[in-house]
């Protein structure tokens, strides 16, 4: 990895007239703005449709996209919309929030009306279907969901819930018009996507994708592989993902995702894991991998706790895993998300594999210690953020942190007095011998509390609902972090 910059912006937070960025207009604009501002990388969030809390990492496939982020627009244009039903449709009127429910309601009405026009014999969709070997799950998946009122597959009559044959082929035939819509609105998605990506690339910028460690219990993922994970006979989890009680939860964090029987992911050569990860590569250019620690010691909490606070640690895979996925896949270019406390063997995983772990500057300026978060601590393979999208904004931070880790940070980085000191810290990030760093738009827009895309173990609220106002990307923007890019060899 070179020496270079990019910035943190998920797709939903572009700009759009539709609720929700999109692939459409704005996305591109945005990448203009990129290449005005010198950046080399736009790194995102998950793209994949977002389930439960409307989180990107609690998905109903690590493999299918979200519908929300087709555009619409470009829908009119293969005239299978109009724009007077598209301006006639109810998609929120907030310009800095997303507004999921009338995003679900309005977004699937219009997909309906293009799916009505569409014509299913195309070549390109035919071919499509047959490429993509994990659709078929998904579009049944879906579609049975839709049957039963949206209930998680756990809640399904017992013969489709277990897959059984016979209950397999009824449904294909009961369902067989929502299993083509599914797979229409993947169509869509992957053609607009890959024709952004292309225009993105173009530019001499790399999409830095998210692949989180854990697929969600109400999944595709988990109901086509039950024997993948740690699940009883009647497919119910034993035990379940989270995080230990810390000096930020008392009763630790309970994500509630199914954990891997990674012994039967091993007997297969972790198959699935590396189909999951090639896929992963047709999307991004660069993955980050969330929840390294994960790989070496997991931790498992019995189904059914309500909090995390009765869970133990148990071995993961190891370098196995990654030595596996090399030797099938070649030399991946990924990023690893070592955030938090880290044992002694989880930096030997590191340095084993070879990634670039991350270095957030908020949790540099401890009052109580040093920090390996301190850039004069940070060697070259390493990616320096400013935060993360679980992270406050810079400016929401500072404003909250103690006077003793204020006054820290002051010291640190010489900060006078002035209002915002956003620009001090972005500027000790691109300093830093870091072969890369990754600014989160809102700390570039000076933005407070008020844009934080998300406050891990809360639901609801404004978790992943930031969008940024049209315009905010101003050329002056783009070429103040272009002088900035040059003074740094960025």
């Amino acid at each position: 990895m070179m020496r270079a910059s990019g910035i943190l912006m998920p797709i939903s937070s572009l700009p759009s007239r539709y609720g929700i960025g999109t692939f459409g207009k704005s996305a591109y604009e945005f990448a203009d703005s990129l290449e005005k501002a010198g950046q080399k990388y736009w790194q995102i969030l998950p793209l994949g449709s977002t389930g439960y809390g409307d989180s990107p990492y609690q998905s109903f496939s690590t493999f299918a996209g979200n519908p929300y982020f087709i555009d619409l627009e470009l829908l009119c244009d293969e005239g299978l919309l109009k724009k007077e039903e598209c301006e006639a449709a109810d998609f929120g009127d907030d310009p800095v929030r997303v507004d999921y429910e009338k995003i679900y309601r309005a977004r699937f009405l219009m997909l309906r009306k293009a799916f009505s026009r569409f014509d299913k014999n195309e070549n390109d969709y035919i071919s499509f279907k047959k490429e993509m070997d994990w659709l078929e799950d998904y579009a049944m998946y879906m579609a049975v969901k839709q049957h039963f009122q949206q209930a998680a597959w756990q809640e399904w009559e017992e013969d489709i819930k277990l897959r059984e044959p016979k209950a397999m082929e009824r449904y294909r035939k009961l369902c067989a018009e929502e299993i083509e819509f599914y797979s229409f609105i993947q169509y869509l998605f992957t053609k607009q996507w890959n024709a952004l990506k292309l225009y993105v690339n173009n530019k001499g910028i790399k999409i830095i994708g998210d692949i989180p460690i854990y697929v969600a219990l109400d999944s595709a993922d988990t109901w086509a592989n039950t024997s993948l994970f740690q699940m009883d006979e009647d497919h119910v989890p034993t035990r379940v993902a989270g995080c230990p009680p810390d000096s930020f939860s008392a009763t630790g964090q309970l994500w509630g995702n199914p954990l891997y029987d990674w012994p039967k992911h091993k007997e297969n050569g972790y198959a699935w894991w590396v189909k999951r990860i090639q896929y992963s590569f047709t999307l991004y250019d660069t993955v980050r991998i969330d929840h390294f620690r994960g790989f070496d010691e997991y931790y498992a909490i019995p189904y059914g706790d309500k909090t995390a606070e009765f869970g133990r640690w148990e071995k993961g895979p190891g370098y196995d895993f990654f030595k596996t996925v090399e030797k099938k896949l070649g030399k991946l270019d990924i990023i690893a998300e070592d955030l938090g406390f880290l044992t002694p063997s989880v930096y030997k995983l590191l340095k084993q594999s070879g990634y670039p772990g991350m270095k957030v500057l908020q949790f540099a300026f401890d009052s109580r210690e040093e920090s390996d978060y301190l850039p004069h601590n940070y060697d070259k393979n390493c990616v320096v953020y400013t935060g993360t999208h679980d992270n406050n904004t810079l400016a929401g931070w500072y404003r909250e942190i103690c006077r003793a880790d204020r006054m820290c940070a002051r010291k640190y980085l010489q900060l006078g007095r002035k209002k915002c000191y956003n620009w001090d810290f972005i500027r000790a990030a691109y300093m830093s011998t870091a072969n890369l760093a990754v600014i989160p738009m809102q700390d570039f827009l000076e933005l407070g509390s008020e844009a934080r895309m998300n406050t891990p173990s809360t639901l609801g609220g404004n978790n992943w609902k930031w969008r940024m106002k049209a315009g905010a990307f101003t050329d002056e923007l783009a070429q103040k972090i272009k002088d900035l890019c040059q003074t740094y060899a960025r």
